[in-house]
């Protein structure tokens, strides 16, 4: 039972009327694409948030120092 493949393209004529109008339709469709990822917090907002923390402990270093040496007098 082997069967020919036969790779045969048909070929359609266009007709363009001599005569009335010529229509064309275009139906839009939607065009699924990925999600994007957006991070949860900018990067703004990180670096503000860093800032923050290096200067609180930067803070807490201070005050630990100034209470050493307030001990020691």
């Amino acid at each position: 039972m082997s069967e020919s493949v036969d790779e045969t393209t048909e070929q359609v004529d266009i007709i363009i009327p001599k005569q009335g109008l010529l229509y064309q339709e275009e139906t839009t469709d939607y065009i699924l694409c990925k999600p994007k990822v957006i991070p949860l917090k900018s990067v703004t907002l990180e670096k503000l948030e860093r800032m923050q923390k290096e200067a609180e402990q930067k803070l807490k270093e201070s005050q630990e120092i100034n209470n050493k040496s307030d001990q020691d007098k």
